[in-house]
């Protein structure tokens, strides 16, 4: 496309007359972009550059709407930046306003940015809270790159703050919501790594809503000291230990972050101002700002809690959340937890069970022993073969991020598992009720995101000393059930599992049982009486 050459302009830049008749009087009632670009783009040389460019000069020249891959009506242009442009937009379906942002493919590519996309987009789809911007769909064409996103009418909070300080009720009712979204927002393993007013947006009726996640961070992000090594963010909201370069801890780079957004809402300016750049950055490091004469006592005691240079010792989001200044008229919505995507099951109770009464045990990690476990439920080769991963096409409608099942084989026999699950239990506090078939109920003692953490662990028998578990997440925050397996449960079941599904361990492990073939006709002929080798082997 480098070689192609540019359309004719007039001493002024605009569009040649030749183009000027095409975009108003040959594509005009087309209105369909992408289709235009990939049907004509092997014509003559301007023609070709034309229809490459045909998104982005038709919006430019056309002042009528144009229709978007048949479903978004584009109206005005809101803003613009260097790789992408905001317009308002219509579902043409339902008639719902949208804020439509388009990427240029070509220039993140020349750039090295396409990764940096395709991490916002994870973030946006990860975090769905009431004071979140939301991302509604992702579409592309060749060339662009659409954001389907939550329009917000209000604009920037920073055009709000540019006229004057605010008062102290009304900078507490965005900072509040602030901090609820931006902690939701680490709950899910994110940090944001560029807050600040201009990146805060207001709704139709005052509400806050946090935007631009394309410096974002997620959690596997960090290196094996646990600390995120990207340098980035505005200077004069970037926290001291981003500053020297030596690795910091996202969640809480954002909470110095939200501490000066907090300063600038009351005071009208930074706390850290200087021309020079390096000047700045010294104050910034030795948290050096001078309260004004109106700040409350309290609110300067907070301040100093955030703006601590060092990161060890600043106060935590939950700290901030309990004070006293921070909770004072604070909306109970705000201390709901948001919505999880594709997670619609909250429910942790078998409709055909009798009530339990888990909930009003203590939260001891005690196992209810009034109830026998049963002898788990056999597996024949059938079944066998259904749980394989060959034959697990869920990863085609679900990511790994999400799933709530997880299944590992055990060298052991049912009440060895049985004691095991009970020891990690009671180590982290986790309710356990016993119930037929192999089933055991876990549950936790606080409410999190998504209310109380539950799930099953079901123990299915291959052999007598050959065991398949089965844990399914069935109430609670997904992401804090696979932190629970992946950081508490893997590590204690280490040395009795045989290996997880979907994980190569076994291959450098010795096989618990004899090599054998597996035989067509014996499956055929002997359903249920399959060797431990070859129920491995079919299962894995």
């Amino acid at each position: 496309m480098d070689g192609l050459a540019q359309p004719e302009r007039d001493s002024n830049g605009h569009l040649s007359f030749f183009v000027r008749i095409l975009v108003h009087n040959c594509l005009g009632p087309l209105r369909n972009l992408g289709e235009t670009c990939l049907v004509l783009s092997h014509t003559k040389t301007q023609l070709n550059w034309f229809f490459l460019h045909f998104e982005d000069m038709f919006m430019a020249e056309n002042n009528k709407c144009s229709i978007l891959m048949h479903r978004y009506e584009l109206g005005k242009l809101l803003g613009q930046g260097t790789f992408a442009k905001v317009y308002h937009a219509k579902n043409i379906e339902t008639g719902a306003s949208v804020a439509m942002k388009i990427v240029d493919k070509e220039k993140v590519l020349k750039v090295g940015m396409i990764e940096q996309i395709r991490r916002e987009i994870s973030v946006m789809r990860l975090v769905r809270h009431p004071n979140i911007v939301q991302l509604y769909e992702v579409m592309a064409s060749k060339v662009k790159i659409y954001f389907v996103m939550e329009y917000v009418r209000g604009g920037e909070l920073f055009n709000k703050v540019s006229k004057g300080k605010l008062c102290e009720d009304v900078a507490r009712k965005y900072f509040q919501q602030l901090i609820s979204a931006v902690d939701y927002c680490h709950s899910r393993g994110v940090y944001h790594r560029d807050l600040k007013p201009e990146n805060l947006l207001l709704d139709d009726e005052g509400n806050l809503k946090v935007s631009d996640f394309g410096l974002s961070a997620l959690a596997e992000s960090k290196r094996q000291d646990g600390l995120l090594h990207t340098t980035c963010g505005t200077p004069a909201y970037v926290a001291p230990e981003v500053i020297h370069r030596k690795g910091y801890d996202g969640a809480k780079a954002d909470i110095w972050s939200c501490g000066v957004t907090l300063f600038v809402l009351l005071a009208g300016y930074l706390p850290f101002q200087d021309s020079n750049l390096v000047e700045m950055y010294r104050k910034i490091g030795k948290a050096e700002f001078k309260f004004p004469n109106w700040f409350p006592y309290e609110v300067r005691k907070l301040l100093l809690k955030i703006l601590d240079p060092n990161p060890k010792t600043r106060i935590s989001m939950a700290q901030i959340m309990e004070n006293p200044w921070f909770r004072k008229g604070l909306d109970p919505k705000l201390q709901e937890p948001g919505s999880e995507p594709g997670d619609v099951s909250s429910g942790i109770q078998d409709p055909n069970s009798p009530p339990s009464s888990l909930a009003e045990s203590p939260c001891t990690g005690t196992v209810e022993s009034k109830l026998e476990i049963a002898r788990p439920f056999n597996l024949n080769a059938f079944d066998i073969i259904s749980y394989s991963e060959g034959f697990n096409l869920s990863a085609l409608f679900e990511e790994k991020s999400q799933k709530k099942e997880v299944r590992f084989s055990v060298r052991e026999t049912a009440s060895a598992i049985i004691s095991r699950l009970e020891e990690i239990a009671k180590r982290l506090r986790l309710k356990v009720k016993k119930k037929d078939g192999g089933v055991m109920k876990f549950e936790g003692c606080k409410a999190g995101r998504k209310g109380v953490l539950a799930f099953d662990a079901e123990i299915f028998e291959v052999t007598p000393n050959f065991h398949m578990v089965e844990l399914t997440k069935c109430g609670g925050d997904t992401l804090e059930y696979q932190k629970t397996v992946k950081q508490e449960m893997k590590p204690a079941l280490k040395d009795i599992v045989w290996t997880w599904q979907g994980e190569a361990e076994a291959q450098s492990q010795p096989s618990p049982v004899s090599v054998l073939p597996l035989s067509a006709p014996a499956l055929a002929t002997r359903p249920g009486s399959l060797d431990e080798c070859n129920a491995y082997y079919l299962y894995w």
